[in-house]
């Protein structure tokens, strides 16, 4: 199986630095600030091989609503896409979540991400309604990542 590991402040820097380059250069790596690291490593999840930094999944327990985990940010390196590492680090972070006392799970794509929307919907996901609906009929929250920023919403119970 996986060999996933909590990750430690001092995995930020491999992680950033090749956040962009894994999504074909989009400047993505503002979102996986250090405080993920520092404040959240235990209910985070990192793999790291021979070959270097494999997949990690960033989450929190929500402050506001105490039945949610958030997950934050998820990669796997392209070469490694389509192995189930994806699923594989959603499940662990679903059992954990559980094993907290959490029952949903929540987080958030952009709409033009299709291939995120479809990985979620498979993980059993729903599309929280928004206030708009785009011509392929997925659910979008205007603006909800800022001006101009369409963002899809996921909820799942656990």
């Amino acid at each position: 199986m996986f060999d996933f590991r909590r990750p430690a402040p001092a995995d930020h820097p491999a992680v950033s630095s090749v956040v962009d380059a894994w999504w074909g250069g989009r400047p993505l790596a503002p979102l996986v600030q250090a405080l993920f690291f520092e404040h959240f490593a235990s209910t985070s999840l990192i793999e790291h091989g021979d070959d270097g930094l494999r997949a990690f999944l960033l989450a929190f327990d929500s402050a506001d609503h105490p039945d949610v985990v958030y997950i934050h940010f998820v990669g796997v390196r392209p070469d490694l896409r389509g192995t189930g590492r994806g699923a594989a680090l959603y499940e662990r972070t679903f059992h954990d979540a559980r094993a907290r006392g959490r029952r949903r799970a929540q987080c958030i794509t952009g709409l033009p991400n299709r291939g995120s929307i479809a990985f979620h919907r498979r993980m059993g996901f729903d599309l929280v309604p928004g206030d708009d609906v785009d011509g392929d009929g997925i659910l979008f929250h205007r603006d909800h990542g800022g001006v101009g920023i369409d963002q899809v919403l996921f909820d799942r119970a656990l």
